[in-house]
Formats: structure tokens, sequence, C-alpha cells
């Protein structure tokens, strides 16, 4: 159970329990997670709702850094035993004291029983890195978990630090003195690329990079002389112009929508299909909803697409409008989209559905619904919009 109470606060709760309950990681100044039997826990959590603290139940398989794992821990000492460890050549911080770690303690087993049933010492080894002078972090693992946590256990002795992946990050600590964190990958993204912003912001840092190993096994890319002036961060691509396809060739209709571009009739149904291709380029106006490396396709453009679709079928309302996934658009590349209208049922109300796929991963692509709702019959009929 997590909350944000700092070790001092969460200690006093913890007595009496012991046997139940332990202090499983010390992660912040005020973020601290217990760990033990569910309804000791439990208990606990009630307590601090009381108080009008935030717990949080966290999802995990065991009751890890807690009494509940001293049953195998004797195994447990038997199994890690039989490693034989090598001498340590990296410096390694320990989480059980926020203290360098001996080749002597990395090698005994104890060590490594107390790792299962100890404190996660997290705040401490990371101040005791920033007193060391480091000044810039990285995160090796799935995701950003510790880099949030990591900022916030710094001191401010070395700087203010600056968590890239949010808007204010640019990867300038070490040339500024300010700390930076990052982490290497992102769950929401390929791992190529941001393993690869990740370099590229450690080495806009002033981080050494080995561009040898970096490069290995790939094709040679050529040095080039780079300007000496500092680099703005600014876009200068020229702005796409709309589309001017023969549409009629193509059996298709203008649609007069700044996000779709043609529109025709289903065969043997009263249903319709809008088709549309945008970009940010193309959109300029889409730029303002950037989220990290991508644009966030906003909730009211679904609206006015759903709005819009309802104007061409004489439909004067949108029900139920549900967003089933985020559309992200990248930076580089354009999005395919299509708005589906189905014939109406015995009341009139027509389905709808927009669907989504990146304009240059070719026919194969598969297509993502991304929202879907009704269209109920006008409550005071009228023409539908022409095409």
């Amino acid at each position: 159970c997590a909350s944000d109470l700092g070790e001092e606060e969460v200690l006093p709760l913890l007595a009496g329990r012991e046997s139940a309950v332990g202090l499983a990681a010390v992660n912040g100044p005020a973020s601290t997670v217990i760990s033990g039997d569910a309804a000791a826990v439990d208990e606990i959590a009630a307590v601090l709702a009381e108080r009008g603290r935030k717990t949080r139940r966290l999802r995990v398989s065991h009751a890890f850094h807690s009494p509940l794992m001293e049953p195998m821990l004797s195994e447990f000492r038997e199994v890690v035993a039989q490693v034989v460890p090598g001498e340590a050549t990296i410096p390694v911080i320990s989480d059980l004291t926020g203290e360098p770690a001996t080749s002597g303690q990395l090698g005994s087993p104890d060590y490594w029983v107390e790792h299962v049933r100890g404190t996660v010492r997290f705040q401490d080894g990371v101040r005791h890195l920033e007193r060391d002078g480091v000044t810039a972090f990285l995160e090796l693992g799935p995701d950003g978990a510790l880099t949030a946590l990591g900022q916030d256990c710094l001191t401010g002795t070395t700087g203010t630090a600056t968590a890239v992946g949010d808007s204010e990050g640019t990867g300038t600590a070490a040339l500024t003195g300010t700390p930076l964190l990052l982490p290497l990958l992102r769950k929401d993204r390929p791992e190529a690329p941001a393993a690869a912003t990740a370099l590229a912001r450690l080495h806009v840092a002033g981080v050494p990079v080995d561009w040898s190993a970096v490069h290995s096994g790939g094709p040679s890319r050529p040095a080039v002389d780079l300007p000496t002036y500092a680099f703005q961060r600014g876009s200068y691509w020229l702005a796409a112009g709309p589309a001017t396809a023969d549409l009629p060739a193509a059996g298709l209709r203008t649609v007069d929508h700044p996000l779709l571009g043609a529109g025709t009739e289903l065969a043997d149904s009263d249903g319709f299909l809008f088709t549309g291709r945008f970009s940010v380029r193309s959109h300029p106006w889409l730029a303002d909803h950037g989220v990290y490396e991508g644009v966030l396709f906003p909730a009211t453009a679904f609206l006015e697409l759903a709005v819009r679709a309802g104007d061409q079928v004489g439909c004067d309302r949108v029900e139920e409008l549900t967003l089933e996934a985020p559309l992200v658009l990248p930076q580089g590349g354009a999005v395919a989209l299509q708005l589906t209208v189905g014939s109406p049922d015995a009341s009139g109300t027509r389905p709808l559905s927009v669907h989504a796929r990146p304009a240059d991963d070719g026919p194969d692509a598969p297509w993502t619904r991304h929202a879907s709702g009704l269209l109920p019959p006008a409550r005071n009929p009228g023409p539908a919009d022409p095409f």
C-alpha cells in the first residue's frame, strides 16, 4: 500500500503490528510503501483515510519486503549461496543502506536475503548520488516510474531537477548544472525510438557517448560539421496544402469539413462513409494538443466529426459518444481516418464509428476504432446536408 507519508510518520502506525506489516520502501520524503498481511494493511489505510491522507493499494504478486516473506528466506539463502559472484567493476549504491555496496556485501547470501525482507531505501540512494555530484540519472526499466520518484528525492544541493519527458524537460541539465532524470524506455512508445531519444538527451546534456558502440553492426554514418550556434528547436517545414485529387473520378464526393476530405453512400444500405487524411503539418492547430513525442487528437474533434456526420444524414443530436482509444498523431506523419454511419434501426437511430491508422504504414496496417456513438432521428426533421 503506497502512501504520501514520510518515514517518520508511517513508523508509529506499524507499532504493535511488526509481525504482520513492514515498511517496504522509502521512495521519497512523502512517498512510502507498507507491505504485509492484507487485513493489517487495510487497518492502517483506514486510519490514514480518516486523517485525510492518500493511500493506494498496489497490485503485486507477493507482499515483498514484509514479514510474510520470512518462511521462504531459508530456502532462498541456500539457492543464493550457490551463486559465485565475480568482482564488482561498476559502483553500486545499495538500496538497503543508501551507501556504496562492497564486493563482499554483493557476494554475501545474507545481503540478498535482507534485500527480499528489508526496506528499500530508494530515497537514501538517490541522495547519496546527489551528494557525490551526479547530475544525470538514467532509469533502466520498462517505464519512467522511478524517474518521477527520483526527482522528489533530490534536495536541490546541485540545482533544480528536470525530469525529461515533462513539458519543461529540455535535456540541457549537465550544461547548466541542473540534474537530469530520464527513463530509457516508456511503456507507451516503441523501444528503439524511446532509447534513441534518451541517448540523444543525454548527449545534449554533455554525457559522453560511445558512438562506435551505438552504430556497431549497422551502416556507417559519416560525421558532418554542425553549426556552432545553439540549436533553436524550431520547425521550418513548409506548410502542407490541401489534397487536390480528382474525387469524382474515384467515385467520391467532396465533403466541406477540415478533417474529412471525401464521402460516399454505402452500397446495399442507407449508410455513409467519410474519409480523411490529416497531420500536424496540414492542420497546425493540432500541435496545441502535444503530449510527449506525439499529438493527441482532441475529444472535441471527435464530437465535431459526429455532429458533421449527423448533419449529413439529417440527425441533429449525438448520443452515447464513447472515446474508446486515444488517437495519437506522430510529429512527422499523417493519419488516415474513416467515419462510418450505419443504417437506421426501427427507431431511426444510426450507429457511427471512427477508425484511424497511420497513413504511411501501407494498406495492411490495422485500423483502430477510436470512437463510437449513436445518431438519433431529428426531433424536427429537415433536409440532410448535401455533400
